[in-house]
């Protein structure tokens, strides 16, 4: 057992308030999603923006307990309090200012059910597909 897994049990013993889990920081940001070698959990990279309410003047975000809020209480523009969390699809270089980056762990994978099939056309006919046809 390493130095790190002792404390990291220490701190779940008497600390269990304490978050200990994967920080999933070796997942680049600029993937939609990608599995954390550390964890092995698949995680999607998601850009959240803040604006004004009033102006709509983008707003430096950040996240503090869990929610997305910008780091001025006013608006530096228009003097407002109330702002907008928007979710940012794809995020480009002038955003990236003012973006703030959340990971989550996707909970339930997504399974196709339905199976295609493609035949090429020939002028053979097909023995299995007869059936069908």
């Amino acid at each position: 057992m390493s130095l790190t897994e002792v404390l990291i049990n220490f701190l779940r013993i008497f600390f269990p308030s304490v978050n200990t889990g994967c920080a999933h920081d070796k997942i680049r940001p600029d993937v939609e999603q990608a599995y954390c070698p550390d964890c092995g959990k698949l995680i999607e990279n998601e850009w959240y923006i803040t604006r004004c309410a009033c102006c709509g003047v983008k707003m430096k975000a950040m996240v503090k307990n869990g929610q997305i809020v910008p780091q001025e209480h006013y608006c530096s523009n228009c003097g407002g309090q109330d702002f907008i969390v928007e979710k940012l699809e794809k995020i480009n270089f002038i955003d990236i200012k003012f973006a703030v980056l959340v990971k989550h762990e996707v909970l339930e994978e997504k399974y196709c059910d339905t199976i295609k099939c493609w035949q090429e056309k020939t002028t053979e006919q097909p023995k299995l597909l007869a059936q069908y046809l």
